[in-house]
C-alpha cells in the first residue's frame, strides 16, 4: 500500500493528467475540494455539473467530464426514444464546455431491456451520429460509458469494450470516444493492460476504483495501478484519468495515495 505523503503536492511526474470525481466526496463543500486537489497538483475534477463548471476554473481547475444531460445508465442511446432528449441537451452543453474548458460531455448507451447487441449498436450509432458533427464543430468529445453489469449496474447493455469499440469505429468521429472505467471492465473482462493497448484510439478517459469495493487503490484489492497506468501512458494519452473511489479511510489521505500511485 502506497504510504501517506507530507503536505504539498502529489504530483512530480505529471505523464498522465489525473483528476477527481466530485461525487466520491460529496461531504466537501466543492470550494474546499477544488483547493484540496489544486494543492496536491491534479488539474481537474470530474463529473460535474454545468453550474459547476465556472466554480473549478476560479480556483485554476477544469472539469475534465462534465453532465450535459446526456441520459441515464438507464435511458440512454440504444434506445431511439431518447435520442431526441439526449442529442439536444447535450448539443445546448457543447459551447459552455467549449467555453470553459470543459473537454468532455458523459453519455450512456443504457440498460438491454430485452434488446439485442445488433439491434443496441445501430441505435447507438443513430443517436451518436446526430451528435458527431456538433461535438467537431465545438472540439468537445462525446464519451460514452462502460459499466459492469455483474455487480453495479444490472442489465446495462455497454458492459465489455468489443461492445463500446464496435459503437465508436462505426460512428467515426474524433470527437466521440469510450469512458473506459478500469473498475467496471476488471470485473467483466479483467485483461485491463492488454485492452489499453488494443483499444487506447478508442478510449477518451478513464476512471480508478479498487477491485473489489471500488474503494482505495491499495493493497486490499486487486489491480495493478503503476503498470496500469505506465500502459496508458505508453500509448500517448492526452486525455484525463480520474479517480473514481469511495474513500473508506480519511479521503485526502486516501486521494494522495492514488495519486502517487498512478503518478508514473
Amino acid at each position: 500500500m502506497a504510504q501517506a505523503q507530507p503536505a504539498g503536492r502529489a504530483v512530480t511526474r505529471g505523464r498522465i493528467r489525473q483528476s477527481v470525481s466530485r461525487w466520491c466526496y460529496q461531504k466537501m463543500a466543492l470550494p474546499d475540494l477544488c483547493r484540496a486537489v489544486a494543492a496536491l497538483g491534479v488539474p481537474a475534477i470530474d463529473l460535474l455539473d454545468p453550474q459547476d463548471w465556472p466554480v473549478v476554473r476560479e480556483h485554476g481547475l477544469i472539469c475534465s467530464m462534465g453532465y450535459g444531460g446526456g441520459g441515464t445508465i438507464r435511458d440512454g442511446l440504444n434506445n431511439r426514444a431518447n435520442h431526441a432528449r439526449i442529442v439536444e441537451n447535450l448539443i445546448a452543453a457543447m459551447p459552455k464546455a467549449a467555453a470553459l474548458g470543459v473537454p468532455n460531455l458523459i453519455t450512456f448507451f443504457g440498460n438491454r431491456q430485452g434488446r439485442s447487441d445488433r439491434q443496441a449498436i445501430d441505435n447507438c450509432v443513430a443517436g451518436l451520429n446526430q451528435l458527431k458533427v456538433a461535438a467537431e464543430q465545438h472540439g468537445v468529445t462525446v464519451c460514452v460509458e462502460l459499466l459492469n453489469s455483474k455487480v453495479d449496474h444490472a442489465d446495462y447493455q455497454g458492459d465489455r469494450t468489443a461492445f463500446g469499440v464496435e459503437v465508436v469505429a462505426a460512428v467515426n468521429s474524433p470527437r466521440v470516444k469510450l469512458l473506459y472505467d478500469i473498475y467496471h471492465m476488471q470485473i467483466m473482462e479483467g485483461d485491463v493492460i492488454r485492452t489499453i493497448r488494443q483499444h487506447h484510439a478508442h478510449i477518451a478517459h478513464y476512471h480508478t476504483g479498487g477491485v473489489p469495493g471500488r474503494h482505495e487503490l491499495d493493497d486490499s484489492q486487486e489491480l495493478q495501478w503503476p503498470a496500469i497506468c505506465r500502459a496508458i501512458a505508453e500509448t500517448g494519452f492526452k486525455g484525463y484519468l480520474a479517480h473514481e473511489f469511495v474513500p473508506t479511510r480519511d479521503p485526502m489521505t486516501s486521494l494522495r495515495e492514488a495519486v502517487v500511485l498512478c503518478d508514473v
